[in-house]
């Protein structure tokens, strides 16, 4: 269902971030930082810990390599993903006005969610953020939107969160998506304005892109409050409605990860930016259809210029892809 060309943007995304989580993993305890505090307070655990942590540094030291990747997840893999499934973008809405009755409509539907004297309602909000297009205009708050993106009919909006957000959070979050949907809809008076939540994976789930959204909401601190289930998207709903499918999308992000995310990953990641051989038969395998393209094409162009161009590495030293690599190649052989 992903095309061929997304699925080699994903691998490409993997590939960095793996390439990072590799270089910064805790190998050899001397050369990091000392935590003594920690180690002091984790003391009191040594009973819980016994015979699931062998050394309390060793834990400290990879929670927070942990960590890292936990960050790497949320602000360069998901949003990445998802701006290729749906050809959108990371959007910044600055500068903007919005109407003076409609800040005072929002707040007041935000004290209403609070104190529960109303339930939330997508299509109720949003009928009076409408009704109050009208009177003086403000400045509005700037906002920016994780993944956007505009079709002929709809301009949609996604705020992707984590599955645990902080307490209180939903209700400043909620307040900020009203008020970007009433800028939008000055902006694009002419399509349906959809702005969404989008949590990647249901903790609560027993399988990998399983979702049950009454049981999620119920999860969320003060989720139930603030957000109508169907102005969030959760799990393959999410993945699949950013590629425009029905379902199914996210087992295909989890194959691809799992084909790449092996304990030889290193190893075959070598083989490729040496160009060592067989190294075709990993390109293949880890879905770099541009670069298995380039070694079946090798044969038509001779000459320094072009082997100049080959023999660069095909990832950066941060394992991001050599885009100009590619660029150089194709316009030489188009000529």
């Amino acid at each position: 269902m992903i095309t061929e060309r997304k699925k080699e943007l994903i691998a490409q995304t993997i590939i960095k971030i793996l390439v990072s989580r590799f270089s910064s993993f805790p190998e050899d305890g001397n050369n990091n930082r000392n935590a003594p505090f920690h180690v002091a307070f984790l003391n009191a655990f040594s009973d819980k810990l016994n015979g699931r942590v062998c050394d309390i540094s060793d834990y400290i030291r990879l929670s927070s390599w942990l960590q890292g990747l936990n960050t790497s997840l949320g602000q360069s893999f998901f949003e990445s993903v998802a701006h290729i499934l749906c050809d959108g973008e990371k959007k910044d809405f600055k500068g903007k006005t919005i109407y003076s009755n409609q800040v005072n409509a929002i707040s007041e539907i935000m004290i209403d969610l609070k104190n529960s004297t109303q339930q939330p309602s997508l299509e109720r909000e949003y009928e009076i953020i409408v009704n109050n297009r009208h009177g003086e205009t403000q400045n509005a708050s700037n906002f920016t939107a994780d993944c956007f993106y505009e079709t002929d009919n709809e301009a949609v909006a996604i705020e992707l969160k984590s599955v645990r957000p902080n307490s209180g959070e939903m209700r400043g979050e909620k307040q900020k998506i009203l008020q970007a949907k009433a800028v939008l809809r000055e902006l694009y008076p002419n399509k349906a304005i959809r702005y969404f939540f989008g949590f990647p994976f249901d903790p609560t789930s027993s399988t990998d892109s399983g979702y049950d959204k009454q049981r999620f909401i119920k999860y969320l601190v003060e989720a139930e409050k603030f957000l109508d289930q169907s102005e969030f998207l959760i799990a393959d709903e999410l993945w699949s409605f950013l590629s425009g499918e029905q379902n199914g999308v996210m087992d295909e992000l989890i194959h691809i990860i799992n084909t790449i995310a092996t304990p030889a990953f290193m190893e075959k990641y070598n083989t490729i930016q040496d160009k060592k051989q067989g190294y075709e038969d990993i390109l293949s395998e880890w879905f770099l259809t541009t670069e298995r393209f380039i070694f079946d094409n090798i044969n038509r162009l001779q000459g320094n210029s072009f082997r100049k161009i080959v023999n660069q590495g095909i990832f950066k030293t941060d394992g991001s892809y050599n885009d100009k690599r590619y660029e150089l190649y194709t316009s030489l052989i188009s000529q």
